[in-house]
């Protein structure tokens, strides 16, 4: 980790990350995505069952319990780009070594 904090390119690309993920994710589309639209069209959005994953912290893009909405939407996805880099890192540590 520390070589990867050492290198400018890199940390710029998480600087980059964190900004785009804490405060433009607030701005992102809030029309519903692709297959969500299609089952709106077609009439069955509402045959939908709510995902295994609606009861966790990070549900629906935001922070459950967070009121603030824009504070909600940036923290999730500043802990999602951090969660995303921890476990590249451990996967690409765990291929190094067994690579040697």
């Amino acid at each position: 980790m520390k070589e990867f904090l050492q290198n400018k390119f890199l940390r710029a690309g998480l600087l980059v990350s964190l900004a785009i993920a804490g405060v433009l994710s607030y701005y992102a589309s809030s029309q519903p995505d692709g297959l969500e639209k299609v089952a709106e069209d077609k009439g069955f959005l509402d045959t939908a069952k709510d995902s295994v994953n609606a009861g966790t912290p990070l549900a629906d893009y935001g922070i459950t319990g967070l009121e603030n909405e824009r504070l909600s939407v940036g923290l999730s996805g500043i802990i999602g780009v951090i969660v995303t880099l921890i476990v590249a890192f451990a996967i690409f540590k765990t291929l190094a070594k067994k690579g040697k």
